[in-house]
């Protein structure tokens, strides 16, 4: 499981035209599956990723969380983090968790995340061609990969 953590100022998400979540400041999370990915995986990078002190403080260090800002999430899905392009140059997504493995391990990260007291959790569409846009704040990014952890 991967996750892109993008410190946000502000960030939307559109299917179709409409904006279908929105946030100020806080997290935009691309969320990458594999077929290997675990509920209890997914625990552990939301868990982390809630917990991740990357706001200034009054001293302008990083040194503040999500809870500690008022920040506010928003989660899209992105089987492309699994793009293998070792070989030739038309990237292979073989890696990638078959959609309703991912679809399902999206929607638990999602409401694992909503059952963080007072964080707003907005959403993108599983599967939908999204257009997202983002402030980064910094810019400000953090990779979090299970494989590595």
């Amino acid at each position: 499981m991967k996750f892109v953590i993008q410190r946000v100022l502000n960030s939307s998400v559109k299917v179709d035209g409409e904006t279908i979540g929105s946030i100020g400041k806080g997290f935009m999370v691309l969320i990458g599956v594999a077929d290997t990915d675990t509920k209890e995986i997914a625990d552990k990078l939301v868990d982390k990723m809630i917990k991740l002190r990357i706001f200034e403080d009054s001293e302008g260090k990083t040194n503040l969380s999500l809870s500690d800002v008022g920040g506010e999430l928003l989660l899209v899905s992105q089987f492309t983090l699994y793009a293998d392009c070792k070989k030739g140059n038309r990237p292979s997504f073989i890696k990638a968790g078959k959609p309703d493995f991912a679809n399902e391990m999206y929607e638990y990260i999602i409401s694992k995340c909503k059952t963080c007291e007072g964080l707003k959790v907005e959403r993108g569409k599983f599967g939908a061609d999204m257009k997202v846009e983002l402030v980064n704040d910094g810019p400000f990014t953090i990779v979090l990969d299970s494989e590595e952890m």
